[in-house]
Order: C-alpha cells, then sequence, then structure tokens
C-alpha cells in the first residue's frame, strides 16, 4: 500500500529528528526515522536517519533510482568498501550492494531521488576536502555532488558564529539537515538533527548566533514525487 509522509511538496516542512522514535527495519537491527515517504514503505522514494546496530546487515538489492548516503557516524560497509564518519555517497540508477556495520553507524539517507541514467558513482572523503569560500561573508562550503544535465546540488556549509547569509531564494526548492549548532530564519530556529525542505519559489532570510554546520540540497525538488500530505512523520 502506497504511504505519504510529507509528501506535499508545495508546503515548507520542518522536522525534529531528535524527538522521533526509531521505527524498526524489516531486518529487525536497523532502525529508521522517516521525514519524507511517497509510495510503498519499504520500496518508496524516501529521506530518513538510519541507524545500524552492531552486526547488523541487509540483503543484497538494487537501488532503482539512485541512492545518497552522508555518514554521521561509526562505519558503513558493502561488498565495495568500509565508509567511515563524513563519507558521502552516491549510488546511481542500478546500482547493487549488500550493506552491512561491524561496529554499527548512523547515515542520513535519500532512496529513489536520483533518476536519470548517466550519473556517476560518487564517493567523497567529506574530511579531506578544504572549506571553501563563498560570496557570503561567514559562510564557506564543500561541494559534494553536482553535474551537467542535472539540476541537483549537494554541499555541506559551515556557518561561522553571527554569521547572517541575506535573503535567499530556491527557484527549485531546498533541503536543510542541521548537522552541528543552530541557525533560524523568521519561521523558527533549527538545532542540531532538524531537516528543513522549503518548496519551490521559496525566500527566506536565516542566520546564526553560535555557528553551525549543514547539509544542503539545491533544486532536488524536481526528482521527488508530490504525493498529498498526511498527518504523521515516522
Amino acid at each position: 500500500m502506497a504511504e505519504s509522509i510529507n509528501g506535499d511538496l508545495s508546503i515548507r516542512v520542518v522536522v525534529d529528528t531528535t524527538q522521533m522514535e526509531w521505527v524498526s527495519s524489516p531486518s529487525g537491527s536497523v532502525w529508521r526515522k522517516r521525514v519524507h515517504l511517497v509510495g510503498p514503505p519499504e520500496s518508496g522514494q524516501v529521506t530518513s536517519i538510519v541507524r545500524y546496530e552492531p552486526g547488523s546487515s541487509f540483503p543484497a538489492h538494487d537501488h532503482p533510482d539512485g541512492e545518497e548516503i552522508l555518514v554521521l557516524d561509526g562505519v558503513f560497509s558493502d561488498e565495495h568498501g568500509n565508509w567511515p564518519a563524513d563519507t558521502y555517497l552516491l549510488n546511481p540508477e542500478g546500482f547493487r550492494h549488500m550493506p552491512f556495520s561491524e561496529i554499527g553507524c548512523t547515515l542520513f539517507v535519500k532512496l529513489k531521488q536520483f533518476a536519470g541514467h548517466g550519473r556517476r558513482h560518487t564517493i567523497v572523503d567529506t574530511r579531506k576536502l578544504p572549506w571553501d569560500p563563498t560570496p557570503i561573508r561567514g559562510v564557506t562550503q564543500k561541494r559534494l555532488y553536482q553535474q551537467a544535465g542535472f539540476s541537483d546540488l549537494v554541499l555541506l556549509e559551515h556557518w561561522s558564529p553571527e554569521t547572517d547569509a541575506g535573503v535567499n531564494a530556491y527557484e527549485q526548492g531546498a533541503e536543510f539537515f542541521v548537522l552541528e549548532g543552530e541557525f533560524a530564519d523568521e519561521a523558527g530556529a533549527y538545532a542540531s538533527g532538524s531537516w528543513l525542505r522549503l518548496p519551490a519559489g521559496s525566500r527566506h532570510h536565516p542566520r546564526t548566533v553560535r555557528g553551525c554546520t549543514l547539509y544542503v540540497k539545491k533544486s532536488g525538488l524536481p526528482y521527488l514525487k508530490p504525493a498529498a500530505a498526511q498527518p504523521g512523520t515516522n
């Protein structure tokens, strides 16, 4: 049966994942906090925080429309390698693997949001990337994924204390996941663990007092499937 969690792409969504309960997956040793789902519970388009217990695994499976992973802590593994905290992975259309974790790990995961043949398989050790300056004073970035022919752009951003980022506009929407610290805009404040999705055409004026580090995805909404919003976030 198809389901929807925050599936209405026309509205602004904010979720504090630290206040959500972990929900078991079919494996029994992998747990999830879903902030977005459109489609069947185990095969739909989804954005979630995923926690692998030590020694947990999933059977081998394919990834139609691709998969994106940011390793938040621990070590995530598959037959292709071992991926420690701060590793970014984009597994494109047709990718197949058998994931596991020997010591356990926590991941930020997006499934079925990377349609299109020709996307490159991307593995980035973000710890080895320099923080590059941006036109906004106090904001530096690490560019994780951008490819000609596709609209989406994935970044890590670091905002120094007392940064005012000015008014930002997102013609094709944007998503944020707060990794460290806190920022605020005219609609509220967002601490570590907060996930935000802004619809196409949004504008906001973010700033931070004590600084923050963010996962940022711009122009990814064209690859999301809209659905009527349903109550609940897990």
